[in-house]
């Protein structure tokens, strides 16, 4: 949450699924969801198994990697701690064991940050943020670096006191990856993308996850 996540009903939801279903149906296209190993997303694509990746996917950095959609979510990758932890900035986790989420954006925001990371007592890969809120609150890791409106909703509803450290560990923007070359398919999403932040429907589609974590203001297309 808040970009893709399985609901109460059992089925994929979330900001980015709804953006997906709208695009698909002003294109008449018929979607089909795949919730998949993030590890494997790049073979998935490459093979052609899924045509694009779409959830809270962070085009800083890998521009080169992916042909892109034009952004449209500003993002923080941050680090959340207990609130009694004593910890309150980026070089208080000097020693420190930090978690983050094996093949993810703050992952890469770490091995971008060579100095930041090689001060921690220990890096801790986990394979998803929910198991690492556990951990953080049984006190087995002291700190989670997460994107900010992921972190958002685990602070909003994770039994415990958490707290967003002011500094960020990196700011980036996410986007639509496509296999490498595939301009036409990422056209045909841009294009209504732009429109969809032209009449509004963005902006409405933003509103429904404030409450999971989701900051209107992050929205860039709509601006």
């Amino acid at each position: 949450p808040p970009y893709g996540f399985i609901g109460d009903d059992g089925n994929l939801t979330g900001f980015d699924i709804d953006l997906a279903t709208e695009v698909a149906a002003r294109n008449g296209w018929n979607l089909e969801l795949e919730a998949i190993d993030w590890d494997a997303k790049d073979a998935l694509l490459n093979q052609g198994t899924i045509n694009c990746i779409w959830n809270g996917f962070t085009c800083t950095g890998r521009e080169e990697e992916y042909t892109w959609s034009d952004a449209y979510i500003d993002n923080s990758i941050v680090a959340i701690v207990r609130a009694d932890s004593g910890i309150e900035s980026l070089a208080d986790l000097a020693g420190k064991t930090v978690m983050v989420q094996s093949a993810s954006s703050g992952l890469d925001a770490l091995a971008a940050n060579e100095e930041l990371t090689a001060s921690f007592g220990e890096l801790v890969q986990l394979p998803d943020y929910n198991t690492g809120f556990l951990e953080l609150r049984q006190g087995t890791v002291d700190a989670v670096v997460v994107d900010v409106g992921v972190g958002n909703y685990q602070i909003a509803n994770t039994e415990g006191d958490y707290v967003i450290l002011s500094e960020p560990v990196s700011v980036e923007q996410y986007a639509v990856g496509f296999y490498l070359g595939n301009e036409a398919l990422r056209d045909a999403v841009n294009e209504q993308l732009l429109a969809m932040a032209e009449d509004g429907t963005m902006m409405s589609i933003a509103e429904k996850y404030v409450d999971k974590g989701l900051s209107l203001d992050s929205l860039c297309l709509c601006k």
